[in-house]
């Protein structure tokens, strides 16, 4: 069942979808410029904290591993790199959402980790729903064989399903790493990303950031799980109105997830607040669903 598209525009856009390997036909598509009718959505009010440096760029993930992993640092003789970018699992309605965080460099990469988990979400993260149920001071014993050993971690009275979640925020936050394959809460046996993936929402926005400065051309990029793996893009503006538009396939879709990678091209004349919002699409209704807004920083062209 296939979905309509617009058609019809008199001005382009930049609007192009990469399709990773997998199952369905790549197809990627050009909404046209934005409409003058008033949004349905308005931008956030709040502030967007301060923006998070665009990471490299990376290839997009396995479907079977999960969200993108940062690659190890490269090797620059015996010069480190003067930060390190690692990616963080929040959780916001039940459900695990990645950010990230670019930090002084250090060694001990799974303590850093750790540390932001448990020091929970900026204000312009919380803003968007995002909270860490991780607490402070729960560290990595010893890593060996690909296996990152924790004392179990404190759980009070919680619910089994609390527990659970701050288990899976610590499991695909440390198994980012190359060195980290499983984890191992105490004596018990080790977990992998696959045996929390059930906590993952339809659709996961690995980039952009929350309170990511960003310029066009944009490549959003993430995994889903969605009808005809069909991922949808709309980028708005400061006041809510939609300046561009597009979709793409991801690897793989309805009953499996896959990974997706779409670029968006707008214009725009000032530096201004703005939102990306990936989505699926209603095979029943046409509707806009599963939704992910992620307030960021438009930039203007040629910045």
């Amino acid at each position: 069942m296939s979905r309509r598209r617009a058609a019809g525009v008199t001005a382009p856009v930049l609007i192009a979808a990469l399709l990773l390997g997998g199952c369905g036909t790549p197809r990627s598509g050009d909404l046209g410029p934005a409409p003058t009718a008033a949004p349905s959505s308005a931008a956030p009010t709040g502030p967007p904290g301060d923006p998070t440096p665009t990471p490299p760029a990376e290839p997009p993930p396995s479907p079977t591993s999960g969200p993108s992993r940062p690659p190890p640092p490269a090797s620059t003789g015996t010069r480190q790199p003067a930060t390190v970018t690692i990616e963080l699992w929040y959780v916001r309605s039940g459900q695990l959402v990645p950010t990230r965080r670019t930090r002084p460099a250090t060694v001990a990469t799974s303590r850093l980790a750790l540390t932001e988990l448990a020091a929970g979400p900026t204000p312009a993260e919380a803003a968007t729903g995002l909270t860490t149920l991780l607490p402070a001071g729960v560290e990595v014993t010893r890593i060996t064989d690909g296996v990152a050993t924790l004392r179990p971690v404190p759980s009070a009275d919680d619910p089994a399903g609390r527990r659970r979640l701050r288990e899976a925020q610590v499991v695909w936050t440390l198994t980012q790493f190359p060195t980290v394959r499983q984890v191992r809460f105490g004596d018990g046996p080790p977990v992998d990303r696959s045996d929390y993936s059930g906590l993952l929402p339809p659709i996961v926005v690995t980039g952009p950031s929350v309170g990511e400065r960003v310029g066009a051309p944009l490549t959003v990029t993430g995994t889903a799980d969605v009808f005809e793996a069909t991922v949808s893009v709309r980028v708005l503006d400061a006041a809510g109105r939609e300046v561009a538009a597009g979709f793409g396939t991801a690897s793989c879709g309805s009953g499996c997830r896959g990974a997706y990678r779409v670029v968006v091209g707008w214009r725009t004349a000032r530096e201004q607040r703005g939102t990306i919002e990936v989505y699926e699409v209603s095979a029943r209704d046409g509707s806009r669903i599963n939704t992910v807004a992620v307030p960021v920083i438009l930039a203007p062209a040629g910045t």
